[in-house]
């Protein structure tokens, strides 16, 4: 992914069984951005990030990923099986799958990668334990991990500090400020405007539709100032989209955005 080729978004609306819970984004994430997309619970911020993902298509609108970038996509921990039989190492390694492919084996240089992953958040020596032993904020580090051997060139975190201890928080926040460094860039939904401050230069704010996107405490300082008057969370009721074969739509109602 070079420096000069962003992530676009052409009046992109999203939703689900054509009810929409994110109306008409606009706008471009440079390459080695670090992006923090904020808003009420229910704005669409967790729909965004499926979509850049790949894993939800627009109801309209389109969305350019630059040719051959890598993304790489982490849930909400929620969303996570803690009983998932597998190690700690075993388990991160799983960010190798591009190389070896899901049932390969490793061979010592990738071996020996895993251990570096796991010592560069903390975990060094816990690669035999097993993942239902682990804290919250541990087995936040070792998705961390799998992140780093990913090698992805685009990284879109759901909520990746929900949760979690202040010591992990603060680790792994400076972890993810050193990957915009490496020209990674960088998408994950926040609600602390702490971590905002501390490690993202732009913020967009959601609450269905786009309200401000801009430089971090700007945005910020607009969000605090609209809190009581943003827009409700996601309608499964809400109108349908309607869209004609240019992927443009109207909404069945006489709302503007």
């Amino acid at each position: 992914m070079t420096a000069h080729a962003p992530i676009r978004l052409h009046d992109v609306t999203l939703g689900y069984g054509g009810h929409p819970a994110v109306h008409h984004l606009s706008g471009a994430i440079a390459a080695g951005a670090r992006l923090a997309v904020i808003g009420p619970n229910g704005a669409g911020k967790s729909t965004l990030l499926r979509a850049l993902a790949g894993l939800l298509q627009p109801l309209g609108g389109r969305i350019e990923m630059p040719a051959g970038v890598r993304v790489a996509y982490l849930p909400q921990q929620a969303t996570l099986e803690r009983d998932f039989p597998a190690d700690v190492g075993e388990f991160a390694a799983m960010g190798l799958w591009r190389e070896c492919g899901a049932l390969g084996g490793l061979n010592a240089a990738q071996r020996a990668r895993v251990h570096e992953a796991l010592e560069a958040v903390g975990l060094q020596g816990w690669a035999r334990q097993p993942l239902e032993a682990l804290s919250g904020g541990q087995l936040q580090r070792v998705l961390f991990a799998r992140l780093l051997l990913q090698d992805a060139d685009v990284l879109l975190l759901d909520e990746p500090f929900a949760g979690i201890d202040e010591r992990t928080c603060d680790d792994l926040l400076a972890l993810a400020h050193s990957w915009s460094a490496q020209g990674k860039t960088l998408v994950a939904v926040l609600h602390d405007a702490r971590q905002v401050r501390a490690a993202f230069d732009e913020a967009l704010l959601l609450a269905r539709e786009p309200l401000a996107w801009g430089a971090a405490n700007e945005v910020l300082d607009f969000a605090a100032q609209r809190q009581a008057a943003m827009p409700a969370a996601f309608d499964p009721h809400a109108p349908l989209c309607v869209q004609d074969g240019a992927h443009e739509h109207a909404h069945e109602h006489g709302e503007g955005h």
